[in-house]
């Protein structure tokens, strides 16, 4: 419930960058405004989060780094939104419906057998998905799935509300510095 309220509040602090990154998107692509993917919920469920569209209409729904040519398919106001994770503001809806909290593994594509398989063995599907988590802080896109999932597990074993706040903290700091963000 705590997750629920807080993001009810941020969106409403945060409409006036909502409503900004909405002209900007609209003015270059036009709508859709959000992306919306299926992604791996709590207990291997599925739900579709949301996103700030940072690519193209016609880009092809794979992740990034299988594109071919990935910088011909971001948007001009994409490569500041992914740089800021500004594109993972409208998870606070995702947040606000229940399928997310703000700490936890970040939610799976819905094709990543190998890292939900690795997640099962450890026993952190059982969390619910997070827009940060240990990981994040630990590496990112940078560390194996292995290690992502060590770290997953290590959050479960070490879950509280102060340990929230410190992987909050970090998060902040790693975004400011850009650290293991790919563009």
């Amino acid at each position: 419930m705590f997750n629920r309220l807080i993001s009810f509040i941020m969106l409403v602090i945060l409409s006036p960058v909502f409503l900004v990154v909405t002209f900007f998107i609209f003015c270059e692509d036009g709508f859709p405004i959000f992306f919306t993917q299926r992604r791996v919920g709590v207990n291997y469920t599925f739900f579709q989060i949301y996103k700030f569209r940072s690519m193209k209409k016609d880009t092809p729904n794979v992740a990034t780094h299988l594109l071919l040519n990935p910088e011909k398919y971001i948007l001009k106001i994409g490569g500041v939104l992914r740089k800021l994770s500004l594109d993972e503001l409208p998870n606070l809806i995702n947040i606000l419906k229940g399928e997310m909290v703000f700490v936890g593994p970040r939610p799976a594509l819905y094709n990543q057998d190998d890292l939900m398989q690795l997640r099962v063995k450890a026993g952190v599907d059982q969390l619910l998905p997070g827009i940060t988590g240990w990981a994040q802080v630990n590496g990112r896109d940078e560390i194996s799935l292995e290690e992502k999932v060590r770290y997953e597990k290590e959050y479960l074993g070490r879950k509280s509300f102060w340990f929230d706040l410190k992987i909050i903290a970090l998060t902040f700091f790693k975004v400011l510095n850009s650290k293991g963000v790919k563009h």
